[in-house]
């Protein structure tokens, strides 16, 4: 975990105070690669893996952290491929449905397990598959001509929140897999007291990439999250424990960078309106930070999937 000293806002906001955001942000980067070195060595150590399993919940910062974990693994020698567990969704017309009659998109039957099986167990036998690529906005799978086949020391670094469910890959040998679960684990505190808890950290990822991506107002994003922590709940949180290794994305710079993309927004959230609780409670935690400018983070970076910028194709 990060050093309890630099998870405190008053370091934090020291740093960005007297002109060293950049080593803050370089400390919080540091922090990630050294946990994701060790991982691949791990990984590297078990000549029979031939499939990463990586599984958080929303927002956690999935995307990103299989395309980074696939360089640490290229330069250990292996072959490593990224796939998105998005790309084997349902068509809309099949996608489960709620109680409430609205589509339930975090369930594992939004995903054809059927086809994902085939074509995941063609890939470890070293056969080559038609790679599909879903269309979320006609909400349909499509073939646009891509094929995949693994090399014989290649590695399937397959992101997606159901990746730990044994449904997906029940029929394939245990010895093939590596399980990671990624989220952000690491805490901030204000005063040593109290704590800002990781929840924060994952709606305001989300309601960035929210309003950047999909023009989604926070109070949009407040208004959908309990239906996605019951999802959680339900999908990803029992399998959390089948993981064999743990990788927390959180950075002590977040809120920060955060504060700086989101609070002008977040004041638009009328008082009358439900969700301006949350909106208030989101505000108060990140008046303890000073804001950070985007420009001192990289284009590596996990907080990227989030704010934009990114250098890997994240969405």
């Amino acid at each position: 975990m990060i050093e309890e000293s630099k998870c405190r806002v008053a370091y934090i906001n020291e740093m960005i105070e007297s002109g060293h955001a950049d080593r803050l942000v370089a400390e919080g980067e540091q922090y990630h690669a050294d946990q994701l070195a060790r991982i691949a060595q791990e990984i590297c150590s078990r000549p029979q893996v031939r499939m990463v399993l990586l599984a958080g919940p929303s927002s956690s910062g999935k995307t990103t952290t299989s395309h980074r974990l696939c360089l640490e693994l290229l330069s250990q020698g292996k072959k490593p491929v990224a796939l998105s567990l998005d790309n084997w969704y349902v068509d809309g017309s099949l996608t489960p449905r709620k109680a409430d009659g609205e589509k339930d998109y975090e369930s594992v039957y939004a995903i054809d397990l059927k086809q994902l099986e085939e074509d995941i167990t063609a890939l470890v036998m070293g056969k080559e598959i038609a790679l599909p690529t879903f269309n979320f906005a006609e909400e349909k799978r499509e073939y646009l001509g891509d094929t995949l086949q693994l090399e014989p020391d290649g590695i399937l670094v397959i992101e997606g929140i159901h990746a730990l469910n044994p449904l997906l890959t029940e029929h394939i040998d245990p010895a093939c897999k590596y399980r990671i679960y990624a989220a952000p684990m690491g805490h901030v505190t204000l005063d040593g007291e109290r704590w800002v808890p990781t929840y924060v950290n994952r709606l305001l990822r989300r309601m960035s990439r929210d309003l950047r991506t999909r023009g989604k107002s926070p109070r949009t994003t407040i208004a959908t999250w309990p239906s996605v922590i019951e999802g959680e709940a339900q999908w990803i949180e029992p399998f959390r424990n089948q993981a064999d290794a743990f990788f927390d994305t959180s950075t002590t710079y977040e809120l920060s960078a955060l504060r700086m993309t989101l609070e002008t927004a977040l004041q638009t959230v009328p008082a009358v309106a439900p969700e301006y609780k949350m909106a208030e409670q989101l505000l108060y935690f990140l008046s303890f930070f000073e804001p950070l400018e985007a420009s001192y983070i990289p284009r590596t970076s996990i907080l990227r999937e989030f704010i934009g910028g990114s250098q890997f194709n994240v969405g």
